[in-house]
């Protein structure tokens, strides 16, 4: 095998157009770091509709919107029409598909199970990511009276095109209810659709295993497009007086828990009254990037309490990443639901300082530039008051902060795309 020779790769995702991201900015960048080593890479996504104009400019870039409801979204994600629909438009639009080496496939919705079934049917091996905990996802986004049911349905739609052998039974680990159960089915029975299986972190990793994943399943974590990493970036520090400079850059959906966090911010207020250096002033400011359900209940509690923060709203990342650049602390929130935590390499990145709360996250930044928030309750987050005293004391030490940055800026160069493409581009040559 000549490992020089330029491949041809096929992305597929349920979770790219017209949304923001971990998984969308995980595909622009390893799309963009293959094309530079002269892949060919096409990406196929559901997406909203778009004008002729819009769809000439995509495909310049190899990038194609799959046919997609017109009226029915999830949330603010746009749903691909049934996979046996999509299959034949791409058969039809691109039948140099099957000259492909390689189908790689995030998500696993009807854009990804179209991208399984047609590396079935066409002899194109498969490759698979895990990204995300959907028993987690449908009981933050479906009533609870209606969980069992929607994800009955969900997992009975998917074993129509993709085999369903292993069936997950409620039990005291992550399977709790029967909701959760048929995710975890649905999510199992996909990844053992596939030839290989990737997933961002060794934790994800032994859950899957645990449920009954059985192709060969490793761990390949995100990155950050090298072009970000800025050479003259220094470590941060606070002179006194100065207010803690936060940034928030995760979507406002109720498992990102962007609610408890303003709590700890209303209660942070209260306490740090008597602080040296702050008198009459804000110890704090927060900017949060991102949308979500959670958005119009945040700016209430926001205006209801005058809280120091300002939603910014869906916004590009290359207009947030200046902003990561100069806060003193970025801040993910989120408890037993992310299975990497973008946001936490993306500010290793740039040298910014962390604030996490999930035990199972310690392994993607290094412990000395972030700050864990440690529960007094087995198996349940932080209390808001947990992380407004934690937020004190690191308001008392400023000092901590700059030794944070400093080691955030040593150990950045894991995070650039360019390292993790290395190891992409084996697993690629392997299975092709």
């Amino acid at each position: 095998m000549c490992y020089n020779k330029p491949m041809k790769i096929a992305f597929f995702s349920d979770c790219y157009l017209d949304l923001t991201g971990g998984i969308v900015t995980t595909i622009t960048a390893q799309k963009k770091e293959l094309e530079k080593r002269g892949h060919t890479v096409y990406v196929f996504s559901s997406s909203y509709k778009k004008t002729p104009t819009e769809t000439a400019k995509l495909a310049k870039n190899h990038i194609f919107p799959v046919k997609s409801c017109r009226f029915f979204g999830r949330g603010a994600t746009p749903i691909a029409r049934r996979p046996r629909i999509v299959e034949k438009q791409i058969l039809r639009e691109h039948p140099e598909i099957k000259d492909f080496d390689i189908f790689y496939i995030h998500y696993e919705a009807g854009c990804s199970i179209a991208g399984l079934r047609l590396g079935k049917n066409l002899k194109v091996k498969t490759i698979q990511v895990m990204h995300g905990r959907e028993d987690i996802g449908i009981e933050g986004h479906i009533p609870r009276g209606l969980r069992t049911i929607v994800a009955t349905c969900l997992n009975w739609f998917h074993s129509w095109y993709l085999p369903h052998p292993v069936e997950i039974k409620r039990d005291a680990y992550l399977a709790s209810t029967i909701a959760a159960a048929k995710m975890w089915s649905l999510m199992v029975n996909h990844a053992n659709s596939a030839d290989l299986v990737l997933t961002p972190s060794k934790h994800f990793q032994q859950k899957l295993l645990h449920y009954g994943v059985k192709k060969p399943l490793k761990v390949l974590p995100n990155g950050v497009e090298d072009e970000l990493f800025d050479p003259t970036i220094t470590p941060r520090s606070i002179t006194p007086g100065e207010p803690l400079r936060m940034i928030w850059h995760s979507r406002i959906y109720r498992e990102k828990r962007l609610l408890p966090f303003l709590e700890s911010l209303r209660l942070l207020e209260q306490s740090a009254l008597g602080l040296s250096d702050y008198s009459g002033k804000k110890v704090y400011c927060l900017d949060v990037y991102g949308g979500g359900d959670d958005y119009n209940r945040a700016q209430r509690f926001i205006k209801k309490h005058r809280l120091n923060v300002v939603l910014h709203g869906d916004t590009p990342f290359y207009k947030i990443y200046p902003a990561i650049k100069i806060a003193h602390l970025d801040i993910l929130n989120s408890y037993n639901y992310d299975t990497f935590g973008m946001t936490l390499i993306e500010a290793e990145s740039a040298g910014t300082p962390v604030l996490f709360v999930d035990p199972d996250l310690k392994e993607t930044v290094p412990a000395a530039g972030a700050v864990f928030v440690q529960s007094d309750i087995e198996n349940s987050p932080p209390s808001p008051d947990k992380v407004a005293e934690t937020l004190k004391s690191l308001i008392a030490s400023p000092d901590n902060i700059k030794k944070m940055s400093e080691v955030m800026l040593k150990n950045r160069d894991n995070s650039r795309v360019s390292k993790i493409v290395d190891k992409l581009e084996k697993y690629i040559r392997i299975e092709s």
